[in-house]
């Protein structure tokens, strides 16, 4: 029972296709097979039955990559595979959208009654939710995931629908398209055109236990649409040309596949941890590049970016493993780098490089190794193989690609660490050393009954002493006057350099080792504690910048105050070089060759030479700090608040263009709206005045008077309704363009209201009015203040009851004149209340006979021009109330003074 032409590809969490019965033994189960249930209270005061201790259903989804695909069918074709098996299905509801195919294959399937939902004034039907839990099937076939219910229902999404279904321990198969799925909708809208309004958060999708791709060429689809599966004949062509085009249909196709091919490598991933698989799979390419922080990073990213592209679909992973000597700003321009290809930045901690790289890669399950040619010199090579040829040598199946740059064997560079004492206390170290191990040897001569292993421990003391205060070389200093000194003064024969005891010799070399070990030790203890003490500060205030950017409405500024702060500046500022001054010499010194794009703080530099310090970011932008010149060490940490400046001043002109693009783009949504929706509207009224004067021209017919003022009038009638449409798609073009010329003056709400009554017709003769007589003038322009009133009039009357018209009221409100429009018909929700405001919504966009649905809108619009606003309101009863707002008319009187 498979449909002609459709491929049907079946991915699941448990690699294996299953049946889904439910065990009749299985715990929370009676022996009839029937779930034991509790009522409990649902939304809205139902009562939802809950299964006690019964395992949560399972999802399965058919997802296509377009309308007609066959997924329903696919669907289908399940269920009625599981009723052959002993299986109880049901179906909560289908769509068949009158294709018989599908509707054949429901066959003898049990089908639960929909619901009859009531929503102003109209009846519409959906799924029976408390039906199908009342019925507790085994499989219930739920179709259109991303359905949005009636207003009335219980849940406002279909999907929420089917989680209290799968909740209930009821497996559900259900249908989505792939331009229905939120992350994708406005990929989908700028490949077709059409944006979806109707969407499903993607976890809904990527937690289904099973996702089968329902898939067909665009020449296939195609050709079953060309053959009237799909949708009716008068809307064949149409469809052909706009969404059902062939590169619409690849892309949304290619779309599908992608999507689908990243929820298998979740499941692939899943799979192999529960097994604890090691081993790569090749399953696709993954490249990881190392990064060092060192100036060879964009050298290896963009080779290793280029061996990606080699391959279709292949993943670039960036990883740093995190040690001392990193440069940040380094680290910070090559990670925007790595996410520029469309790459990913990774950092790790691993105190063994080769092994935290090892280690990274088979977690990804990488395929290749990008890493840098070692930049140690010859001799430190000799001494140990370095972290290239050590992960070579461990790498096992991934390959290892070995890239040489310009760094290359240069050695590395200091890092610019300062030293791990203060001058002050080397000084001090010396001074000791000098003075302080002649005036030990004088303390000790002193002192006869000391011998020479009693006066070793206290030199060494000594020396420990000098070490700590004063760092390595003045406790080397102690350390060479120390071995003299024991040597001359305590060492027979006495006064001379000459040991003549083995012994004492011996001594005498263990005291210069031991001296020189622990002053090196001290030192390095020093070191690393100044190192770590740096790097901490370092990384606390990277982390205060980051929370203060993420938090910040306007990044730039906030980052730029920060480093302001942190480092005690007068000001910062970021400049940009002008494109004709690049080449200039003595540019620096030039404030008309720089822009300051960013600045925080008092008198910010206008050029490099005039601030203390200059961090160049790249060939055009500059940071320059004014307020006192930085120390190297600060450097690293001020080149890092750079970069990321960089970053910010780009994500901030991405944001403006996106804002100033935002506007043409509505206006083309505008645009094209209006050219699909006047494509009918305007057809009506031309077809009817059309027939009126052809008819009345024929001459093989003669009409009597009767006859002939009947279609005088509907040609009558249909012009002017032409006319008002087209009023209305101008006006509404102008409002869209800015360019709707406005010219208020005080006017009467008496004289505009019967004006706008007598444009509507007969139609509006029973409209009740009830303006004050001391009602205060508005100030309007008469013109669009009466087609304001026709639409709201118009709308209106369009929802009251029979024998129950709208009514206008008018009265003044704190320098306002308010008019209200008031009908008793089946009122609006307030949370939809904006949505009638926006162009082409019409109660749902369940009526499209009656106009384009543009009267709110430019009724609104029309009012905001004149200074005033449209809200609406309930009207006490039921109903709606449309409430005019303008400003009112101030006079002067001579004898009173100002007056509204």
């Amino acid at each position: 029972m498979s449909s002609p032409g459709v491929n049907v590809l079946e991915f699941t969490s448990q690699w294996m296709n299953s049946s889904n019965t439910l065990n009749a033994t299985a715990p929370g189960w009676d022996a009839g097979n029937v779930p034991a249930r509790y009522p409990v209270p649902g939304p809205a005061g139902h009562a939802v039955e809950r299964t006690c201790a019964v395992p949560r259903g399972e999802l399965r989804i058919y997802l296509g990559a377009a309308p007609g695909v066959g997924k329903t069918y696919a669907m289908l074709e399940e269920a009625q595979r599981r009723v052959e098996h002993g299986t109880d299905v049901v179906i909560g509801l289908v769509e068949t959208h009158g294709r018989r195919h599908t509707a054949a294959m429901i066959g003898e399937l049990e089908i639960v009654p929909l619901r009859t939902i009531t929503c102003r004034g109209a009846e519409f039907t959906e799924m029976d939710l408390d039906a199908v839990l009342a019925r507790a099937p085994e499989v219930a076939v739920v179709d259109e995931l991303a359905h949005t219910n009636v207003p009335g229902s219980r849940n406002d999404k279909r999907w929420q629908d089917i989680q209290e279904l799968l909740d209930a321990g009821i497996t559900v198969l259900t249908t989505v398209n792939i331009q229905h799925l939120e992350s994708l909708n406005d990929v989908v809208a700028q490949i077709t055109g059409t944006t979806q309004r109707e969407t499903v958060p993607d976890q809904i999708v990527r937690a289904a236990e099973q996702v089968e791709l329902v898939d067909m060429t665009p020449e296939a689809l195609r050709r079953r649409m060309a053959h009237g599966n799909i949708y009716r004949p008068d809307t064949i062509d149409a469809a052909l040309g706009d969404y059902f085009r062939v590169g619409n249909l690849t892309a949304l196709r290619e779309l599908a596949l992608l999507w689908l091919a990243d929820k298998v490598d979740e499941q692939l991933d899943a799979y192999r941890a529960q097994q604890g698989i090691t081993a790569i799979w090749e399953a696709r390419e993954r490249v990881v590049v190392a990064l060092t922080g060192g100036p060879e990073g964009e050298t290896l990213i963009r080779r290793a970016a280029r061996i990606a592209a080699r391959s279709k679909g292949a993943d670039l992973l960036a990883v740093h493993v995190a040690r001392a000597g990193a440069d940040p700003a380094q680290l910070a321009r090559q990670r925007v780098l790595v996410e520029s290809l469309g790459g990913t930045y990774h950092h790790v901690l691993g105190a063994d490089v080769p092994a935290a790289l090892l280690d990274f890669a088979r977690g990804v399950n990488a395929t290749q190794l990008v890493l840098g040619a070692s930049r140690r010199g010859r001799f430190a090579q000799i001494l140990s193989r370095g972290v290239g040829v050590t992960t070579t040598a461990l790498s096992g199946p991934i390959d290892v690609h070995l890239v040489t740059h310009a760094e290359a064997g240069r050695g590395r560079r200091a890092a610019g660490v300062p030293a791990a004492l203060s001058r002050r206390r080397r000084l001090l170290g010396y001074a000791l050393a000098l003075l302080g191990m002649p005036l030990l040897t004088l303390l000790l001569a002193a002192l006869p009954d000391l011998t020479l292993a009693n006066d070793i421990p206290i030199f060494i003391a000594a020396i420990v002493g000098v070490a700590l205060v004063g760092g390595l070389w003045p406790a080397l200093l102690a350390a060479l006057g120390g071995f003299l000194l024991l040597n001359w003064f305590f060492t027979p024969p006495f006064h001379t350099l000459i040991i003549a005891e083995g012994d004492s010799l011996l001594a005498l070399g263990v005291f210069v080792g031991v001296a020189v070990a622990v002053s090196w030790v001290v030192d390095v203890a020093a070191r690393r504690t100044r190192e770590a003490a740096r790097a901490s500060a370092d990384a606390q205030t990277l982390a205060t910048v980051a929370g203060n950017v993420l938090r910040g409405q306007r990044p730039l500024p906030a980052l730029l105050e920060r480093l302001r702060e942190t480092f005690a500046l007068r000001a910062v500022s970021v400049l940009e070089l002008a494109a004709e001054a690049a080449g200039r010499p003595g540019r620096d010194r030039e404030e008309d060759a720089w822009r300051v794009v960013a600045s925080v703080g008092e008198a910010p530099a206008g050029s490099p030479s005039a601030g203390e310090t200059t961090v160049p970011v790249d060939e055009r932008l500059t940071v320059v700090l004014s307020g006192r010149r930085l120390e190297a060490a600060d450097r690293r940490i001020v080149e890092a608040f750079a970069a990321q400046a960089a970053v910010a001043l780009r994500q901030e002109r991405l944001a403006e263009e996106a804002a100033a693009a935002r506007p043409l783009v509505e206006a083309d949504r505008m645009r094209t709206a209006l050219l699909a929706a006047v494509s009918h509207d305007l057809r009506t009224p031309l077809a009817s005045a059309k027939a009126a004067v052809s008819s009345l021209r024929s001459r093989d017919v003669d009409f009597d008077a009767e006859d002939r003022d009947e279609l005088l009038a509907t040609a009558d009638e249909s012009l002017d309704r032409l006319g008002r449409l087209v009023a209305n798609l101008l006006d509404m073009s102008r409002l869209q363009a800015g360019a709707l010329g406005v010219h208020t003056i005080p006017i009467g709400l008496e004289d505009v209201v019967p004006r706008a009554l007598d444009e509507l017709g007969p139609q509006a003769a029973d409209v009740t009015t009830d303006i004050p007589a001391d009602l205060p003038a508005a100030t309007a322009d008469p013109g669009l203040l009466e087609r304001v009133l026709v639409n709201l009039v118009a709308n209106a009357l369009r929802h009251s009851p029979p024998g129950q018209p709208p009514t206008i009221t008018a009265s003044a409100h704190s320098g306002h004149v308010e008019l209200r429009v008031i009908d008793t018909g089946p009122g609006i929700a307030e949370d939809q209340w904006e949505h009638v405001f926006l162009p082409f919504q019409r109660l749902g966009d369940r009526d499209n006979t009656t106009g384009v649905g543009l009267g709110l809108a430019l009724s609104r619009g029309l009012a905001e021009a004149m200074g005033g606003s449209i809200t609406p309101e309930t009207t006490p009863g039921g109903g709606l109330t449309m409430v005019l707002r303008l400003p009112a008319t101030t006079t002067t009187d001579p004898m009173e003074g100002p007056q509204e």
